[in-house]
């Protein structure tokens, strides 16, 4: 009975209406923004470059070709406060696409939440309740820094993390999420920015709620045209990268009952199609979750493109480009759905 009134509650809370669709919405992988093996580090140059790439994707050009900042506020290192406030005095309201974005942690939350057992939950610890505030702190710098990239770029990038917004999760499922603060910021023209977060949980007492997880229940709810995880690697592999021979999957096909596997290119060994690996610190699954995820979202007829952030082929993902079939000069893996 308790099951179903949450179910309940969540379709009540999670159910929008939207007049403006959603084109895309996109997956930060932490290991693409940050220097994962660095604590607290960003990477500055990827992060500037998917900004770029973003605003090229999501906002029509000006006829003037200058891009015009939002981020009024001192950067560190630097004199003074750039403002842009008079070029806006005469700027037309710019067509744009409605995107959603949503990071991933990367250096920062893992080490504390790992450290603390924030996953594992259990308010009777000490050490759980100091991981949860110190992973949120964590998670929420690095979501200001995005939100302020996206913003340079004259992105209207507004941060939302789960926790404030009202989600919650009941043994790590997703059990509330409020919707309506997402909904109406994209109708207001807004990009939410949301993120991996450190959540209430109705049996755990706490747990981490991942990039990966949001991303699917959004595409569930607010059904964009296409979804695209912008990764540290060129995209799926059938073993972690790293090893040798390691082989790019360009397709995969998922079924009606949510089995996926490989279409591109032709595996040998069908039974051990794909090995991964996940980083020791990592409390959300890594690339495994990212294929689980994916897969559910193709389910619903979404196409789903994996892909190397700050490249060329990420661009032409987050463009629209790759509708029907994929180019041979495009390097990633798409995850479509299949009724054969």
């Amino acid at each position: 009975m308790e099951e179903e009134k949450s179910n309940t509650t969540l379709q009540q809370r999670g159910s929008v209406h939207l007049t403006k669709p959603i084109r895309c919405i996109v997956k930060l992988g932490g290991a693409a923004i940050t220097c994962k093996n660095e604590l607290e580090t960003i990477n500055e140059e990827n992060l500037k470059t998917v900004s770029s790439q973003l605003r090229q994707s999501m906002i029509a050009e000006s006829s003037s070709g200058k891009v015009i900042g939002m981020d009024w506020s001192r950067k560190a290192g630097e004199p003074e406060i750039p403002s842009t406030v008079d070029d806006f005095e005469d700027q037309p309201v710019a067509e744009s696409s409605a995107f959603i974005v949503v990071h991933g942690a990367g250096s920062f939350g893992h080490f504390q939440a790992s450290k603390s057992g924030v996953h594992k939950g259990g308010w009777n610890r000490p050490l759980v309740k100091a991981g949860f505030v110190a992973t949120r702190i964590s998670v929420t710098n690095l979501n200001l820094e995005i939100v302020r990239a996206l913003a340079r770029e004259g992105i209207p990038s507004i941060g939302m993390s789960p926790f404030a917004c009202g989600w919650s999760t009941r043994e790590r499922n997703i059990a509330s999420a409020d919707l309506s603060v997402v909904a109406k910021a994209i109708e207001s023209g807004l990009v939410p920015v949301l993120h991996g977060d450190a959540v209430l949980d109705d049996l755990l007492d706490c747990t981490i709620l991942s990039g990966d997880v949001i991303i699917s229940h959004l595409a569930a709810h607010l059904k964009p045209d296409y979804v695209v995880f912008l990764t540290d690697v060129l995209g799926v592999y059938d073993r972690p990268p790293s090893e040798p021979n390691a082989l790019l999957l360009r397709e995969i096909a998922v079924a009606e009952d949510g089995s996926w596997s490989v279409v591109r290119p032709t595996l040998e060994d069908m039974k051990n199609q794909v090995k991964t690996s996940v980083a020791a610190h990592d409390t959300t699954g890594g690339m495994l979750t990212k294929i689980a995820e994916a897969a559910m979202i193709a389910k619903l007829g979404i196409n789903v493109y994996i892909v190397k952030a700050a490249t060329s082929h990420a661009l032409r993902a987050l463009s629209g480009e790759l509708e029907g079939e994929i180019p041979d000069d495009w390097l990633g893996t798409l995850i479509r759905f299949s009724s054969k």
